[in-house]
């Protein structure tokens, strides 16, 4: 469905009964992101809880009204959760959808019962590590003009988004899946204004470590072992500063564990959840 949220129109799909416990579940990936993969993500879960999926302003097919900032982004999850009538919300989002995770349970903690994060960081010093990562690892050949525009918001347009895209895909995966990768890169929407935006004015000041001691709130953070982007060490340190972090590592995983070990990483979410998110 198409809801104008705060000015944009975004594509927005809810799940489950109303009334169950709200999940908002924000995708990764600004710019080359989608609700599909939260879909994918979360959607079992509808089965006891309500679970909102949506395409972030200036991503997937919603609509293109900046800024594309974090306190936007966070803005408009709290839009959809007054929409969706609940008072209080599970948040959860993977890697550059974990960063709107956190920034929206600090900016709204009274709404917030509980956080899920995959394979993020708490800062912008994983970029450092992905470079030095990238540098290290001999599955493909990197173009390092390409690298650096992709991961400095220099791309030109959607096509070239999707093409660099095309290159830094390989890198993700535990066990390398050429096909998997193919259609994944195929089946994804591109948008390249909000992916510039998020390295040139979102990263550079990216920062939320002294603030996350304050979050009070049972925070589950999962990672895969082999993640070159957001490595073990951004999730350990995110666990560290929340008071009630709850860290699980997925040993057979690089940034995807949601689908490298898919049942176990959904069991994981459930148990936390069910656990932690009280029921109505």
């Amino acid at each position: 469905m198409r809801l104008r949220v705060n000015g944009a129109e975004l594509e927005v799909e809810l799940y489950g009964d109303e009334g169950a416990p709200l999940i908002i579940a924000h995708h990764g990936g600004g710019g080359i992101g989608s609700l599909a993969e939260p879909r994918r993500t979360f959607g079992p879960l509808a089965d006891r809880y309500r679970v909102l999926v949506f395409d972030a302003r200036g991503c997937g097919r919603s609509e293109a009204v900046p800024p594309y900032s974090h306190a936007q982004w966070a803005a408009d999850v709290d839009a959809l959760r007054v929409w969706a009538g609940a008072e209080r919300c599970a948040v959860a989002g993977g890697s550059y959808g974990g960063f709107i995770a956190m920034e929206y349970a600090l900016a709204h903690p009274e709404h917030v019962s509980a956080v899920v994060l995959r394979d993020t960081s708490p800062d912008s010093s994983n970029l450092a590590l992905a470079y030095a990562n990238a540098r290290s690892q001999t599955r493909v050949a990197i173009d390092w003009d390409h690298f650096d525009r992709y991961w400095q918001g220099r791309v030109r347009d959607d096509a070239e988004l999707k093409a660099l895209w095309a290159e830094l895909i390989p890198l993700y995966d535990h066990d390398h899946d050429p096909v998997r990768d193919a259609a994944s890169v195929e089946a994804g929407i591109y948008r390249h204004e909000a992916h510039n935006w998020c390295f040139q004015h979102n990263m550079p000041s990216y920062d939320l470590k002294a603030q996350l001691p304050a979050l009070r709130c049972p925070v589950l953070v999962t990672v895969g072992r082999h993640d070159w982007v957001t490595p073990v060490s951004m999730s350990e340190t995110i666990a560290d500063l929340v008071p009630d972090g709850r860290l699980v590592v997925f040993e057979e995983s690089g940034h995807s564990p949601q689908v490298e070990q898919r049942e176990l990483f959904l069991a994981t979410v459930r148990g936390f959840l069910d656990e932690v998110v009280p029921r109505g």
